[in-house]
């Protein structure tokens, strides 16, 4: 069997459907364009970043009915190599449209499928048998899977010595730091929830994530400032990073992108400086396509080339 640096996990994937209208009219019908479909959840943008940048990751992602099948077709369709754990519900779907009137985007999310407690058990014995260095947990958790789902991974991943990389929020973020994980990337407002404030200032970024470091919650601590960019934050550093002025059409799949820019650096064996970089440059060329595109390569390899003496 072929091991891969890299594994991403996606226990809530979505079908993402992007479409163009013009005028949103209540009570009318909204006549959109064709739409675009692409494979869509945290851990599968994640991978699918990595592929852009001509990197290997396999991609682990629960699939259920049509809309699984689809998911399925459409990772085959970029080669990227996936292990799909069936459920019995159908994966949920999502939809981006966007007003060519105003050049407004509104985003649609459904809830994803609930998931059994054998399914739940499934998921976890694809995690016990896994081979990898690094691996990724991106997204949200599905009905029927506890709060603390992603620490019950986190433990299986220290047992094995493989680097836990969790992009998640709420409780299911929360969690997991009791446990320690390699890498966090909350935003500032979900860093300040995780130590317990209202809020938190440009200046007060590093103490809030030193916090967590001191504590064993993560080695690592990606902090995503949003338009300002963001920091890399370890026991012995502290980095920031400006964003890019690019031409932002859609902000869906940044993050995911900014996750893959970095796992993609990790494992080329990049410095800490420029893995930080590639994640801003990811993400930032995520934003200048528009719905569920994530980003183009040429444009992430400018971007980095500009921040690399930033």
């Amino acid at each position: 069997m072929e091991k891969f640096n890299i594994v991403t996990l996606t226990v809530n994937p979505a079908l993402d459907k992007s479409a163009h209208f013009r005028g949103l009219v209540p009570e009318q019908k909204i006549r959109c364009e064709n739409p675009q479909f692409d494979a869509g959840g945290g851990g599968i943008n994640v991978s699918k970043a990595i592929a852009r940048l001509e990197g290997k990751s396999k991609a682990i992602f629960t699939s259920g009915g049509a809309t699984g099948e689809m998911i399925n077709t459409l990772m085959a369709n970029e080669n990227i190599v996936c292990q799909t754990i069936p459920i019995q519900n159908w994966t949920r779907e999502s939809f981006v449209a966007v007003d060519d009137n105003t050049n407004l985007q509104y985003r649609f999310g459904f809830k994803g499928a609930a998931i059994s407690s054998a399914e739940k058990e499934s998921i976890l014995e694809v995690v016990r048998q896994l081979n990898c260095d690094y691996l990724v947990v991106s997204g949200s958790l599905n009905e029927g899977l506890p709060a603390d789902f992603y620490q019950q991974i986190a433990q299986i991943a220290k047992q094995s010595n493989i680097k836990l990389i969790v992009d998640a929020y709420g409780d299911a973020l929360k969690n997991v730091l009791d446990e320690g994980v390699y890498l966090i990337k909350p935003n500032v407002g979900e860093l300040a929830k995780l130590i317990g404030v209202e809020r938190l200032e440009m200046e007060e970024v590093h103490q809030a994530a030193q916090q967590i470091i001191t504590k064993g919650g993560a080695e690592l601590v990606a902090v995503s400032l949003g338009p300002q960019g963001a920091v890399l934050v370890t026991k012995d550093s502290y980095d920031f990073v400006p964003a890019p002025n690019v031409v932002k059409r859609s902000t869906v799949g940044a993050g995911d992108s900014m996750v893959g820019g970095m796992l993609w650096a990790l494992s080329q064996n990049k410095t800490l400086k420029e893995v930080i970089r590639w994640g801003v440059a990811c993400g930032s060329a995520a934003t200048m396509n528009e719905g569920t595109k994530l980003f183009q390569i040429q444009d992430a390899k400018r971007l980095f080339e500009w921040l690399r003496d930033k």
